[in-house]
């Protein structure tokens, strides 16, 4: 029989080996209480498998031995793949976050600016300082840096400094990202 070339051949079994797949004569047996029941033909197994009507799972194939184990199948990859949904949510990348100030912040706005990053940091988010400067506020340049600086300090023992303070044309820029 012709295979279509889109087929690429036989499936590859995914997982381990179960019930008429394992390729052993002898195995040794785990019964589904976690007892050793010793080595025995794997006809045996299968029937002391079949008796407690569930599946025989190859657990350890590479041994001289392999070890085979009675268990719900099913239920094992179920439990498998609930494991992995929650591995994958706890998972998380950070992000950056922007914060934008002026030279001449009012103080309220500073603190509330300040609360939002502090929330960022602890969402373990990185956060972007960005100074823009307007008109003749590039002649106080000076300002700007004495507000990033006071940002660092007020969050030097939470965060680190990943890229100091400078000034990109009209906008000076810090990155901050927490320990």
């Amino acid at each position: 029989m012709a295979r279509r070339p889109d087929q690429g051949g036989p499936q590859k079994q995914v997982g381990p080996r179960t019930n008429e797949d394992i390729t052993a004569a002898k195995v040794l047996l785990i019964d589904e209480n976690g007892e050793k029941q010793g080595v025995m033909p794997l006809a045996a197994a299968l029937d002391a498998a079949r008796e407690a009507s569930m599946d025989l799972v190859e657990v350890s194939p590479d041994q001289e031995v392999p070890v085979v184990k009675i268990l719900d199948y099913g239920k094992l990859r179920f439990e498998e793949r609930k494991k992995k949904a929650a591995a994958k949510k706890k998972q998380r990348s950070s992000e950056l976050k922007e914060i934008k100030m002026r030279p001449n912040i009012d103080t309220h706005d500073y603190e509330v600016k300040a609360r939002a990053m502090q929330r960022f940091f602890e969402d373990g988010d990185k956060v972007k300082v960005t100074l823009r400067f307007r008109g003749r506020e590039m002649a106080h340049q000076h300002l700007g840096m004495q507000l990033l600086e006071r940002v660092k300090v007020q969050f030097e023992e939470t965060t680190k400094v990943e890229t100091e303070p400078k000034l990109e044309g009209r906008q000076m820029t810090m990155v901050l990202a927490p320990r």
